[in-house]
């Protein structure tokens, strides 16, 4: 009986301690669900759920006279979820019914892979219900049209488990236009260059966010949880694309021809400061076929030693403080002078005395370093204080982000300054500064003392809409008096006028006046000094035309090597400003009659769906006649407000034909070819007028197709 007793005892002890137990746990789950349920749901989530950005779409970059500079066009990647209720409903009999078409349709519109390659590839996939399968990647707007009218895509996301990913794409319609300043856009924003850079705050917009939920092995989109971007902003850029090209061409044909190692061509609108053109090319070292690339900005971003350029600074310091006047005799000393045992030699010797007029025409270094020595040998700040109101020792402030460029004008109290510091700095040596400078400095001569800002951009747009505009805006109201500047006006005429003038060989012959100056100067080759065995020379001319009424201000710096035909600044510089000048001034400064206006006779042909082409005409209220009563696609022919829709080719054999562009704007032929994966060279602006690949003909992926535009 005891053991019974016992027996008994424990087993009621198990069923109590049981019960117990139960009891704890019930607590416990309600004790969690009652009060920490909301946190454990949250942390179980966390680790199925994630958010991803949606990059904005970045805005584009224009050209003062509406030309598109740089954009982006939309790219798509196209995921597959084959575990969509829609798709396996009923034993997937959609997907069954449908995937032998499908790989068919999708073999004819990439030929990429075979129909069979396409049908494995989805039945693999399907069989091993992949979430967020990865079809295909990098497709066009245009691709990404036709795949939706495929069998099975086009009964919509639930039923097709299709889904489109949206991306963009970089492109520069004009390639290497003014590559440089426009920059360059990359992912890692920190790398961007130029304005990309510069105004990258606005171009980028502000992303959007996916939430993504883990399943089966791979992330797939939540529907409905998705914030959208906001898109970024356009700018409008002060740059001409003609005088850009022109710029651009000019330099290259002189670097190329000269044998020379890079060069800048800045072309400012004398009363704004407007840039209109900023070219920057140097030779690639890496390219045995020597080529040349916008590589650095060097207008902007590499500061030398100036040579013959700065005496205008030297002349107008001389000028405002009454030391001389423009016809203040001079003595050249036959060309050569030693200051404390170093030799200043001018580059044509036998020169006596001049005037102070004649001096700068011809060039003398002897003479401006006699000049400066003597007015200002004794009381170097006064001088000092001139090239800092001629803001030289200065950034520019120009609106584009450089790495380098930072100006170096000797100050007397360093440690640097010499006995022979004023003589060289007279004509052109032991400173720094970069090319814009220097332009500055004679737009303000040419605007007569007023100092304009280089700025690179107009206006913000927003969809279309100004939201900010830029002016010009004065950094300096007058460098100096009326009196030097019409002096040092005389002194600039005189170069290109004067029979002895170093500028009057190359740009005297023209039909309007230019004035400026001419520079050639010995350079240090990076840190290693002087060449004196084989001298480098850089050879410069800044000016600005018409003599009388400025209207565009012109630097023009070309680094040549020892082995360049020719080095003197007005043989190099010099004659790239002229053919540049010449382009601008029969393009912008002679008198034409205005054509009258005639009406638009342009012939447009459209290819998309029936339904979209009959909402834009009827809203836009033009005449319209379709000649078919079925079909989803049309081929629509537009003329004179009036339009015809007829029946296309087959929709699967149209993204590889090419358009009739005749007539479109940049940005529709752009658009239309770069999701046809054409590479669109651009020459002109305006409508396309010739096409170098006919319209009709078939083409390969990646082809080069060149446009002409008036």
């Amino acid at each position: 009986m005891e053991i019974k007793k016992d027996i008994l005892w424990r087993v009621y002890l198990s069923f109590l301690c049981t019960i117990a137990l139960g009891l704890i746990v019930l607590g416990k789950a309600f004790y969690i669900q009652r009060f920490e349920g909301k946190h454990w749901k949250n942390l179980g989530d966390s680790l199925h759920l994630k958010y991803v950005p949606i990059n904005a779409e970045r805005g584009t970059i224009y050209s003062e006279d509406g030309n598109i500079l740089s954009t982006s066009v939309p790219i798509y990647d196209i995921y597959v979820d084959f575990g969509a209720d829609g798709l396996r409903e009923k034993g997937g009999f959609r997907f069954k019914d449908n995937v032998d078409s499908l790989s068919i349709c999708l073999a004819n519109l990439f030929q990429d892979k075979s129909k069979e390659d396409y049908k494995s590839q989805l039945e693999l996939a399907y069989k091993n219900q992949e979430r967020y399968y990865l079809l295909k990647r990098k497709i066009s707007f245009e691709d990404l049209r036709i795949m939706r009218t495929f069998p099975l895509v086009r009964l919509g996301r639930n039923k097709s488990g299709f889904i489109y990913d949206l991306r963009d794409k970089r492109i520069n319609p004009y390639v290497l236009l003014a590559n440089r300043t426009i920059g360059l856009s990359r992912k890692d924003s920190s790398k961007n260059v130029g304005l990309e850079k510069t105004y990258d705050s606005l171009l980028r917009g502000v992303s959007g966010q996916r939430l993504m939920r883990y399943t089966a092995g791979a992330y797939m989109p939540v529907e409905g949880a998705e914030v959208d971007p906001i898109n970024g902003k356009d700018i409008v850029t002060t740059l001409d694309t003609y005088i850009q090209d022109v710029a651009e061409t000019e330099l290259m044909d002189m670097l190329v021809n000269n044998n020379s190692t890079h060069g800048t061509v800045i072309v400012m609108e004398t009363a704004t400061g407007k840039i209109k053109a900023i070219a920057n090319l140097g030779k690639n070292p890496d390219d045995d076929n020597q080529t040349f690339t916008e590589d650095l900005n060097y207008g902007i971003a590499k500061a030398t030693e100036p040579g013959s350029i700065f005496k205008l600074a030297t002349l107008l310091s001389l000028l405002e403080d009454k030391y001389v006047t423009i016809n203040t005799p001079v003595d050249c000393e036959g060309g050569r002078k030693y200051f404390f045992g170093l030799k200043i030699q001018d580059s044509h010797l036998g020169t006596g005395t001049i005037s102070v007029k004649d001096a700068f025409a011809r060039s003398s270094n002897v003479a401006f370093a006699k000049l400066a020595f003597e007015y200002y040998q004794n009381d170097p700040m006064k001088w000092y204080n001139h090239l800092d109101r001629f803001r030289l020792n200065k950034m520019t402030g120009i609106d584009v982000v450089a790495s380098s460029g930072r100006p170096t004008i000797k100050n007397p109290n360093s440690k640097t300054w010499g006995a022979t510091t004023i003589p060289f700095m007279a004509h052109g040596y032991e400173e720094l500064v970069t090319p814009l400078h220097m332009l500055m400095l004679y737009n303000a001569v040419a605007n007569n003392g007023k100092m304009m800002k280089p700025y690179l951009v107009n206006a913000v747009k927003e969809l279309g809409v100004e939201i900010k505009k830029f002016y010009p805006e004065v950094l300096v109201d007058k460098i100096c008096s009326d009196e030097t500047i019409a002096q040092a006006k005389e002194c600039m005429r005189a170069v290109v006028d004067s029979q002895h003038g170093t500028g009057h060989k190359i740009l005297f012959d023209t039909a309007y006046s230019i004035s400026g100056k001419t520079g050639t100067a010995v350079t240090a080759l990076d840190n290693r000094g002087y060449n004196k065995g084989n001298k480098i020379y850089q050879s410069s001319f800044i000016g600005y035309f018409p003599s009388d009424k400025p209207i565009y201000t012109m630097a023009v710096v070309i680094q040549n090597n020892n082995k360049s035909k020719k080095y003197y600044g007005a043989d190099v510089a010099g004659t790239v400003f002229k053919k540049v000048s010449d382009h601008i001034y029969r393009r912008f400064l002679t008198k034409t009659k205005s054509k009258p206006v005639v009406s638009d006779s342009s012939v447009y042909t459209y290819f998309g769906m029936k339904t979209d082409l009959q909402t834009i005409f009827s809203g836009t209220n033009i005449a319209f006649q379709d000649s078919l009563s079925s079909g989803v696609w049309r081929t629509a022919t537009l003329q004179s407000k009036s339009a015809k829709l007829v029946s296309p080719s087959d929709s699967l054999n149209m993204m590889h034909v090419i358009p009739d562009l005749k007539g479109m704007g940049l940005k529709d032929a752009l658009y239309l070819l770069e999701n046809k994966g054409l590479v669109a060279v651009v020459s002109g602006r305006g409508k396309v007028v010739s096409q170098s690949l006919a319209a009709g003909t078939n083409f390969n992926k990646g082809q080069k197709i060149i446009l002409m535009l008036n």
